[in-house]
């Protein structure tokens, strides 16, 4: 077979009409669906017999993954598949023919096997019937409501059983990665919830489009949001989030304090800083002081009071800016703690008549724990940070 394809690797092309290259293409698909059910019968029945045993390979998928340098997660993905098409003769049959695609089959599989025993192979069956109108895609939607045709009855429970099993699922593979590259930008990626990703995409979408596009920066671009204008609008969406709507974080609101000189602010080149390390152009700043409401970070002005004496125990909204902006972070050596996740902790204790003020020492949560442990002693180093030793 091999040999034979290999003919045709310098076969010309350039003399099929349009009508043949259709039918050629169509052909061709369909044949390496046929090739691929081939493939997956014998690495089923490779797995039967054992192969890659005699080699030392932990199991049939690995050996294959190693043979044909394809990499264990499609090699164990087929082989997955195989196995469930040696059970289910039918797909199986439909598949070996042409007339059921790998992607198709491959979410029949799933449809059919959350199913309940009795209805798995009448649902099967009408899938296959399907599969010669419908792609992948509009397959799994028919895939998950094959029961409101077979058992409508059954089909209510049976939706809200998988839905809640989805969703609890959903919930603990919730996640998000932020990575910073160094140049300039950071790269993420999450996985959300369905319901929730639906919001993030309508709220992005109304920012996207170009209605709102052309009346913010008088652009008129394509009706479908590009992944640019997407990610554009993420931005948006970041720095026009009502602050005060979000929880605080050690005492303070999760609201982006920018630091710049007065020169800055007025039309200055020099760049700002971010109460979270990073530094941004002074275009941007400006920016953000005109739409974002940033907060000021002048400290000690008239509009921030940063020493309330023995008024109040805990450290105020400003005093805890002010703190972060000076302090960066924890005190407590080697420990890189942000400041929205510190605690405000009082030089003199609150309890011993100490004052709450802007002189209050930001420590994360362990080492403001040690603080107070009389099993520990703290010292101040030269630089200001303060190490924690056993008391003996």
């Amino acid at each position: 077979m091999q040999s034979q394809l290999a003919e045709l690797s310098d076969v010309s092309l350039w003399s099929m009409s349009p009508d043949e290259s259709a039918a050629t293409l169509t052909a061709v698909t369909r044949l390496s669906a046929q090739l691929a059910e081939l493939e997956m019968r014998v690495a089923e029945h490779a797995k039967t017999v054992g192969v890659g045993e005699s080699v030392g390979a932990t199991s049939t998928s690995n050996f294959w993954a190693h043979a044909t340098h394809q990499t264990r997660t499609s090699a164990h993905g087929k082989m997955r598949l195989a196995v469930a098409l040696a059970a289910r003769p039918a797909l199986r049959t439909a598949v070996a023919a042409g007339d059921v695609l790998v992607e198709q089959a491959r979410v029949i599989v799933e449809a059919v096997e959350v199913l309940p025993a009795e209805h798995r192979d009448e649902a099967e069956a009408m899938l296959i019937k399907f599969a010669a109108d419908h792609d992948a895609k509009a397959l799994k939607v028919l895939g998950r409501r094959i029961l409101d045709f077979l058992d409508p009855e059954a089909a209510e429970a049976h939706e809200a059983k998988q839905l809640e099993a989805e969703e609890r699922e959903a919930a603990r593979s919730t996640k998000l990665t932020m990575t910073d590259d160094g140049h300039g930008k950071v790269h993420g990626r999450f996985t959300l919830p369905a319901a929730q990703a639906a919001m993030l995409k309508k709220a992005l979408l109304a920012f996207a489009a170009p209605k709102h596009r052309a009346a913010v920066d008088g652009s008129v671009g394509e009706r479908r949001p590009s992944a640019e204008r997407m990610g554009q609008a993420f931005v948006e969406l970041i720095e026009r989030y009502p602050t005060k709507l979000l929880p605080k974080a050690g005492g303070v609101s999760a609201t982006v304090v920018v630091t710049m000189d007065i020169s800055t602010l007025m039309g200055g080149l020099r760049a700002a800083s971010l109460d979270t390390g990073e530094r941004i152009t002074a275009g941007q700043a400006r920016r953000l002081a005109c739409e974002a409401g940033i907060i000021p970070a002048v400290l000690g002005g008239k509009s921030q009071v940063l020493d309330l004496g023995r008024k109040r125990r805990f450290h105020s909204e400003s005093q805890r800016i002010a703190m972060a902006i000076e302090q960066g972070g924890c005190n407590a050596e080697g420990c890189d703690w942000p400041p929205g996740l510190c605690h405000g902790h009082h030089p003199i204790p609150w309890s011993q008549d100490g004052e709450t003020n802007k002189d209050g020492m930001l420590l994360c949560p362990h080492h403001h724990a040690r603080a107070h442990d009389p099993k520990f002693t703290m010292t101040k180093q030269a630089g200001g940070k303060v190490a924690f030793t056993r008391r003996t």
